[in-house]
């Protein structure tokens, strides 16, 4: 380990020097089958050969003008997202924590527009948003926002999955004028919430004229089997958030709304020096192109159903078993015990997983995943639970 950087990162020992589709190798040769993607980034695998292409033509002839000018590629961007996601317009930011804030800036906008003087924004228990200070606020969890106060003001703490809660805080706080939400919680451990849960949501929003903001960072770009896990249940947003597949790996985010919440950014209330940059916007075409070429919406879905299934069909009636649970290739094992070391096993096994709450496996594979590589990930790990607690 380094010396010279800061301790942000509990590592594992193994440091990778290239990839191949779903596999990583490392310094000694020995492979690895990615069962995380770089926490959900590279859906289309290592080395893809159409990305890896357009990503070495466009450095060989533009990186980076700023937003002072047209930028060909996030135009054509913007029109891909719109189309995909059912939003009128995007702010094309670097990273999904930016993408945060820009939502978060909004309504901030819309509520001032409101008259409200301090407007708030209602958010989930054991939610993650981000590391900035405003998207740590927003974020559900003391163990990430420890040592970081005084944190940003304005948010109204709810359980997840619980409308009621939020129809309380309706009669109660007149200063409210959005909900923000992942429509499946990721970081803490692929929550899912009842099917109706996102149509309530957008009924409440409707009745008290809030913004209803969805967090897709994690969840979206073909991941659950749509291209937005809303799109499951037919509703739209207000405000959407989109960023780590969206390059497969060359950092992007995106901050996208519909409707008047689309018009309130105005020329200098918001902006980035590298986001929407040639080299992201056009990487970030080629990929949303090889997914819809691929259909790896259908993929995401099929494959994930067959992994949960065996999954379950496995590990049924092992006591240590607390839930086995997904959508698409969001999926996850809860243990009641920690499961730290089931994943330096699969670490040793040529399985890289990850463990998010101590107890809870999750894994987001690639979604050009093979069924070979897929039985493999679930028969080592389900092998791994059944033998080691």
């Amino acid at each position: 380990m380094s010396d010279f950087l800061m301790n942000t990162y509990a590592r594992l020992p193994v440091a990778f020097t290239h990839g191949q589709g779903a596999w990583l190798f490392d310094e000694s040769g020995k492979r690895y089958l990615d069962s995380i993607c770089g926490l959900g980034v590279t859906s289309l695998g290592h080395a893809q050969p159409e990305v890896s292409q357009a990503i070495a033509e466009q450095a060989g002839l533009l990186l980076h003008t700023s937003n002072m000018f047209r930028i060909t590629w996030q135009e054509k961007l913007a029109e891909k997202l719109a189309a995909i996601s059912g939003m009128d317009k995007a702010f094309i930011c670097s990273s999904g924590t930016e993408a945060i804030e820009c939502a978060l800036k909004i309504t901030r906008l819309a509520g001032h527009e409101r008259g409200i003087d301090k407007p708030g924004v209602v958010v989930m228990e054991n939610s993650f948003h981000g590391r900035t200070l405003a998207a740590l606020s927003a974020t559900g969890s003391r163990k990430a926002q420890a040592g970081f106060e005084p944190l940003v003001s304005g948010f109204v703490r709810v359980p997840f999955n619980d409308l009621a809660a939020i129809e309380k805080v309706a009669t109660l706080d007149k200063n409210i004028t959005a909900v923000l939400v992942e429509p499946i919680q990721g970081e803490a451990g692929i929550q899912i919430p009842d099917p109706a849960y996102l149509t309530g949501l957008r009924k409440i929003c409707d009745e008290h004229g809030w913004l209803l903001i969805l967090d897709e960072i994690q969840s979206g770009v073909a991941r659950t089997g749509e291209w937005y896990a809303y799109q499951h249940e037919g509703i739209l947003p207000d405000i959407l958030t989109s960023a780590k597949a969206l390059a497969n790996g060359i950092p992007i985010g995106a901050c996208m709304a519909r409707g008047a919440a689309a018009n309130l950014l105005t020329p200098g209330r918001h902006g980035t020096t590298f986001g929407g940059n040639p080299l992201a916007c056009r990487t970030a075409c080629t990929v949303l192109d090889i997914m819809q070429q691929q259909n790896l919406r259908q993929r995401a879905a099929e494959l994930g159903s067959q992994m949960l299934q065996s999954f379950k069909q496995q590990l049924d009636g092992k006591k240590s078993v607390v839930d086995v649970r997904g959508k698409g290739l969001m999926l996850a094992i809860e243990l009641d015990q920690n499961a730290g070391p089931i994943k330096d096993a699969a670490l040793e096994a040529g399985i890289l997983i990850n463990v998010t709450r101590d107890t809870i496996i999750r894994l987001l594979p690639p979604l050009i995943l093979d069924d070979s590589q897929a039985n493999t990930i679930v028969d080592t790990i389900s092998k791994l639970i059944l033998t080691k607690t």
